[in-house]
């Protein structure tokens, strides 16, 4: 295959998922020539497997810049919907009506208050609002919930989206912005050439001004060939579906939401099982058991399908965003939150990468803070 010559890319962005296609989307409509280099199917894909919740509630706790990211990214997601539907004529469904946390037990309520109460302690939280309901008030807003629901957190910065709707709209939009889409180009080789990049891998050889590293777990690898470093690695999640069913759950949870369409996804498992994608019995038991506990009605319906992917973590579980010193015009976004975070990723992150410089507002979510030597 021949190669591209650099004028052909002003930017190459790998991995093609949420994180990627959001960042390429952003890129291009700044007017950048931009190419996506995807690995293809045998991805471990994050984007698979994601709950499609646009989620700000529980987040930053012992990071506040997480905090505020993630609700920046909740507030202009309106923004990125109406982006998808005039560029890729397609609706992805995103609503926010506020989203639930069910407590199936005194101590886990408890748990819940405390942690909220620790997270809006941190500085400049205070306009992050949230509800602690008992039972009855939960009731009275969820009127399906079971008897074993002790209470919720509620908080009306909430919201979902259809995932699926979501992966095709990024794609959609950013071809039709001219962006080029390669699958099954896996990048073995990065290499500074003439002030860029040249990328190699058995697709042949690209060369690019400037490289965002998008690629998911795929960045561990990547990372250290520009002079930078993504510690992340893969924590497995969980995903059933259910049979479409008529609509009774308006407002989205951390483990159960009802899609635009009708099935009710239930989820959130977290286990350190490595690369292991395997569908695992025990897991998906305890999920649909505590799932029917809060609604008994889902005890009457058909699961469709189930499967796993692996989440992309950070040993805090932040995200990491880097530019690379000793190669400028590297730049690396890694997180585990692609679907929340990707109005900031197409409207804030793309247009400071194509500028060159990261905003110091991004400077907390440096790799260098996994490098702060420990004080005893």
């Amino acid at each position: 295959m021949a190669a591209h010559s650099s004028s052909q890319s002003d930017i190459v962005v790998i991995g093609g998922g949420v994180v990627g296609g959001a960042i390429a989307l952003g890129l291009a409509r700044n007017g950048a020539r931009v190419t996506i280099l995807d690995e293809g199917d045998v991805a471990f894909r994050a984007s698979r497997g994601n709950f499609a919740l646009v989620w700000v509630q529980s987040k930053g706790l012992g990071m506040p810049e997480y905090a505020m990211w993630s609700r920046r990214s909740a507030d202009q997601w309106s923004v990125l919907a109406d982006v998808l539907q005039e560029e890729a004529g397609l609706d992805v469904a995103h609503s926010q009506p506020g989203g639930f946390m069910l407590c199936l037990s005194e101590a886990e309520l408890e748990q819940r208050r405390q942690a909220m109460h620790r997270l809006h302690n941190q500085t400049s939280l205070a306009d992050f609002p949230y509800e602690i309901l008992d039972h009855a008030e939960t009731k009275r807003r969820l009127p399906d919930i079971g008897r074993d629901v002790v209470g919720s957190v509620y908080s009306p910065l909430d919201g979902h989206v259809n995932s699926l709707k979501l992966f095709r709209a990024l794609r959609e939009a950013t071809e039709r912005r001219g962006v080029v889409y390669r699958p099954n180009c896996t990048v073995d080789r990065i290499a500074a050439r003439d002030g860029g990049f040249l990328l190699s891998g058995a697709f042949g050889e690209i060369a690019a001004g400037k490289i965002v590293l998008a690629a998911g777990l795929g960045n561990a690898r990547l990372a250290p060939m520009v002079g930078l470093d993504a510690p992340v690695k893969p924590s497995k999640g969980q995903i059933i579906v259910t049979e479409k069913t008529a609509p009774f759950l308006h407002n989205p949870m951390v483990t159960i939401r009802q899609t635009d369409e009708g099935g009710v996804m239930i989820g959130d498992s977290q286990e350190d099982r490595g690369f292991d994608t395997v569908v695992g019995q025990p897991i998906l038991s305890v999920m649909a058991e505590r799932a029917v506990k809060m609604f008994p009605r889902l005890a009457g319906l058909n699961v469709v399908r189930s499967w796993s992917a692996l989440r992309v973590m950070s040993p805090d579980g932040f995200p990491i965003y880097d530019q690379s010193a000793s190669h400028p015009g590297a730049f690396l976004v890694t997180c585990h939150s692609g679907v929340t975070l990707a109005a900031n990723h197409a409207l804030t992150l793309a247009p400071a990468i194509l500028s060159g410089t990261l905003p110091p507002s991004l400077d907390a979510f440096s790799a260098r803070r996994f490098h702060v030597p420990a004080h005893h």
